[in-house]
């Protein structure tokens, strides 16, 4: 019988977080603080985000960081995930490609961001804050730190993009069930909020947008940090949980990836995965390609500049070194909500600029066509986030068949798509629309 599934064991879940950029020739380029324009220190992060999280962000020596003891026990609850060879894929596209997933989607809150959430949570409690506030797109990010929040037993407030919030009314009741106060943004609660209704009172979100109302609330509230589900350095540092287990389970398999595929957003979940693997190709000894898979509609890979621009709509971020569409960017209101996200992580854009990944632009249509085939030949519905990584999947797949290859391939199922079913009622009726950057 062939093995289609694999688990470590509790003892085998890893104990340290992989810092890449301790092993990056080029590191990233300095954060700048937005009141200096001078290289953000500790300090000026810590006002805003919890000091642990603030010393990893900036730390660009230490290859390993411990995993406390208290979040990894949190970890044990549903980790390891499980590695899966996509045996039914594989038939259905006729190809010699051996095509595995980490399936992230099993997580209490079905995506990969429990991974920072709880990390978070716990470095907040354990600095004595009592709220955290954060932003979220579909929803994957809030729903994680709702529950994070809860496990630790803070208070939290979400901003959720409005078009998010609108199509998907069930991840904010989750939210509201594990005690999170939920708004829609852009708001009339905040100064950014009310500045951009001002402007355009139709608007219906992104967020940039968000992560603006979430700062400032953060700022104004006492006893309360912010928290981020994506772009920093340290949200990517939590989620390597996912490829430094899938290296061990590739392992098991008896196979090692030639080609490594995540979805991008911000690029959390692409280096939680990619990253532990990428070292060895930073070291010399392998030679794997990643793929970033983003929408057609936020294309900041593909066609975004390289340069500083703040983290939000409203300016009050870090200048960011990275690829960016611009931080008044509005996205088209794709179902992706996830990916809608004007900029890049910096390792991902220092790593993008130096050659050694590759980003892909994926239509809406062509996610979805790749989700429900995905699903038919899987049993499992993916998010609207990981059918890019689908589809992205799938093409390579057909390459390695039209070139009769046998390459092994690696994505993430970063989550599930149980909660997005009217984005797939539009899809099946033929109601979804593609867009392009404007």
């Amino acid at each position: 019988m062939r093995q289609k599934r694999f688990f470590l064991t509790e003892s085998e879940i890893p104990n340290r977080w992989y810092n890449i950029t301790a092993d990056m020739q080029n590191k990233p380029q300095q954060m700048l603080s937005p009141a200096t324009g001078k290289p953000i220190t500790e300090d000026e992060l810590a006002e805003l985000f919890s000091r642990e999280c603030s010393r990893q962000e900036l730390n660009t020596t230490d290859r390993w960081i411990e995993i406390p003891d208290e979040v990894r026990e949190k970890y044990t609850y549903y980790r390891s995930t499980p590695l899966v060879r996509a045996y039914g894929l594989e038939e259905a596209l006729g190809t010699p490609a051996h095509i595995y997933f980490k399936n992230e989607s099993v997580s209490p809150v079905g995506s990969h961001k429990l991974n920072s959430a709880l990390a978070q949570a716990y470095y907040c409690k354990k600095e004595g804050v009592t709220n955290i506030t954060t932003e979220t797109g579909a929803g994957q990010w809030g729903t994680a730190l709702a529950y994070a929040s809860k496990v630790f037993g803070l208070e939290s407030a979400v901003y959720q993009v409005k078009i998010s919030y609108e199509q998907k009314p069930y991840r904010r009741s989750i939210m509201q069930v594990f005690g999170a106060l939920v708004t829609p943004s852009p708001s009339m609660s905040t100064r950014a909020g009310k500045d951009i209704l001002t402007k355009s009172p139709n608007y219906q979100g992104s967020l940039g947008t968000a992560i603006s109302e979430a700062v400032e609330l953060a700022r104004m509230t006492p006893g309360c940090k912010y928290a981020l589900g994506s772009v920093m350095s340290h949200v990517t540092l939590h989620q390597t949980v996912i490829g430094l287990e899938a290296e061990k389970q590739m392992e098991m398999a008896g196979e090692y990836p030639d080609i490594v595929i995540a979805c991008f957003g911000g690029g959390s979940n692409f280096g939680g995965l990619c990253f532990p693997f990428l070292r060895h190709n930073l070291s010399g000894k392998r030679q794997t390609r990643f793929i970033a898979a983003e929408p057609a509609a936020c294309p900041k890979l593909t066609e975004g500049r390289f340069e500083y621009d703040y983290g939000d709509e409203a300016g009050y971020t870090p200048l960011l070194p990275m690829f960016t569409l611009g931080h008044d960017f509005r996205p088209a209101n794709i179902h992706a909500g996830g990916l809608r996200y004007h900029g890049a992580g910096v390792i991902a854009s220092q790593l993008l600029k130096d050659g050694l990944i590759e980003a892909t632009d994926i239509a809406q249509t062509e996610a979805f066509k790749a989700g429900c085939l995905f699903a038919e030949a899987e049993g499992i519905i993916p998010a609207p986030e990981s059918c890019h990584a689908i589809a992205a999947c799938i093409a390579e797949a057909i390459k390695c068949k039209e070139k009769g290859e046998q390459k092994t391939i690696l994505f993430c199922l970063s989550g599930h798509g149980l909660i997005d079913m009217t984005a797939y009622d539009q899809f099946l009726s033929g109601n979804m629309t593609d867009f392009k950057k404007q």
